[in-house]
């Protein structure tokens, strides 16, 4: 077998926001999302669909769900940083939560929306000594809104979920939770032939449908052609870090020359004066030969 890539858009869609996906999705944000109760039903809104997916060029891919007590859902999975991204997730869950009421509707209507992000890249460091060279293991991470003495909750009305797929190290024998076996499946799909062992039903069904065999063949080419665009996507941004790197490294080296140079020569003038001194020769004509102040070579 040959698995999808499930951190691409076409592919993540396709698994968690198809028509047929919903108890996929339920047994995932399940196991991901701590809201203490069961989520029995959700409603995936605007499903999976291969010719709306064509022309999109973002980085990114929204699944969003509708739960039981009409909490609203939004997933979406992040494969690069950009500038403004921690902005741009606050705008868009502060934009789905306003945009639930008309112009003369009651605030008392507002449903809670969570923002759930999965980030194929480290975000946050959350190490008590940041000196420690030893990477932070805590690869989720909750969001809310508390008052920052007490930590007493404003509302749960806004939650921001993260989780750091860099950051997640444990291999298949290690994983015993359903979130840790959504969360292996995510992240390695692509490189297992065959469907794990102690994958439960729901998440065999996940494989199932990230079997590339099980695809047609236009959505075979939309998924080599995505992952070509993020391939020179993210290549793209590295060869631009490298360049700025080496460019950083050149002004760096030739700045320490020049000061290097000045230091030196300076080091040099205020010898000359020291011997100049000791010599008895007048301060103006010592200050015209080294060209340091008058003021310099007195405090000698």
């Amino acid at each position: 077998m040959r698995f999808l890539d499930i951190k691409t858009d076409y592919a993540f869609k396709k698994v968690f926001g198809s028509e047929n996906s919903k108890g996929i999705l339920l047994s995932f944000l399940n196991s991901i999302l701590e809201l203490g109760r069961t989520i029995v039903d959700l409603t995936i809104e605007d499903p999976y669909n291969v010719p709306k997916l064509q022309g999109m060029k973002d980085t990114s891919v929204d699944v969003k769900a509708t739960l039981d007590d009409d909490t609203k859902v939004i997933i979406e999975m992040q494969i690069l940083n950009h500038d403004g991204f921690e902005s741009r997730i606050l705008y868009n869950t502060a934009k789905n939560y306003s945009n639930q009421l008309d112009k003369n509707n009651k605030y008392t209507l507002l449903n809670p929306v969570i923002a759930l992000t999965i980030l194929n890249f480290n975000m946050f460091d959350f190490r008590k000594d940041k000196g420690s060279k030893e990477q932070d293991a805590k690869y989720k991470s909750s969001f809310k809104l508390f008052e920052k003495d007490t930590f007493t909750k404003y509302k749960d009305d806004i939650e921001l979920v993260f989780i750091e797929l860099p950051k997640f190290k444990k291999s298949l024998d290690d994983c015993v939770s359903i979130e840790d076996k959504w969360i292996y499946f995510i992240q390695n799909a692509r490189s297992l032939d065959v469907i794990p062992n102690n994958a439960d039903n729901t998440i065999k069904e996940a494989y199932t449908i990230a079997n590339r065999a099980n695809l047609t063949k236009e959505e075979l080419e939309l998924q080599e052609k995505r992952e070509d665009f993020l391939f020179v996507q993210k290549n793209s941004i590295e060869k631009a870090k490298r360049e700025a790197m080496e460019e950083g490294l050149e002004k760096g080296l030739e700045k320490g020359r020049k000061e290097g140079r000045e230091e030196g020569e300076r080091t040099k003038a205020l010898q000359i004066a020291k011997i100049s001194l000791a010599q008895n020769i007048d301060t103006d004509t010592i200050s015209l030969i080294t060209k340091l102040s008058v003021e310099e070579i007195e405090r000698l």
